[in-house]
């Protein structure tokens, strides 16, 4: 194998497919908040005011501890991925994950949307959007990565079709997986420090005069 394995060139088909499946998540959980029954919808009503409440009163400053919770969230999704794409049966694993995450986004930002109107609609832009404009692409490129890993996986062991120098792809996989992860300790450190901040310029809004 080559060391341009998991090149964007070589792998922009599974990129296409793995960014569709994305947005198909995103447009699944927006409509999923159609679905909420009056019982659901207040218990979120109740639930995201107690949440404006304390990101408006909380204090400017943000422990390291928050920071760790948010980066080892992140981290888990690409440990899983990653783990996944080690086999032949994590394949379907890591489309599913995909398309969990947009569920995640969509909902979130279509719940805020159709309760808050516009005001959620910026509430969401500062406290969904920011980090996720990273977020989305690196967990894309690790799901590429780990699906092209599996299928090297299918055709070296399953359909006995042998390369030459197997120990490169594995090396080429865990480097892209770290420089993701150390990418996510950056994005962490925004969504801890800076997203704050801009809820909390937001929050106002929302609460209830």
């Amino acid at each position: 194998m080559r060391s341009s394995y998991f090149t964007f060139k070589g792998q922009t088909s599974l990129y296409v497919f793995v960014a569709v499946l994305f947005l198909v998540g995103v447009i699944f959980g927006a409509l999923m908040v159609n679905a909420l029954s009056l019982e659901q919808r207040q218990d979120l009503e109740g639930y995201l005011g107690n949440f404006f409440m304390t990101v408006q009163h909380s204090s400017q400053g943000v422990d390291s501890g928050t920071y760790w919770d948010i980066a080892m969230l992140h981290l888990k999704w690409v440990g899983l991925i990653f783990i996944l794409g080690l086999s032949v049966v994590g394949l379907p694993g890591i489309l599913v994950l995909d398309f969990l995450k947009g569920v995640l986004i969509g909902f979130t930002v279509g719940y805020l949307v159709g309760q808050y109107s516009w005001k959620g609609l910026l509430f969401a832009l500062v406290s969904v959007a920011p980090h996720n404009l990273f977020v989305i692409p690196i967990l894309l490129i690790c799901s590429v990565a780990a699906m092209t890993f599996s299928l090297y996986i299918i055709r070296n062991r399953v359909l006995m079709h042998r390369s030459p120098s197997r120990q490169r792809p594995f090396a080429s996989y865990v480097i892209l997986t770290l420089a993701m992860a150390v990418l996510l300790l950056g994005v962490a450190s925004f969504e801890a420090w800076v997203t704050p901040a801009m809820m909390r310029w937001v929050t106002p809004m929302l609460l209830p005069v």
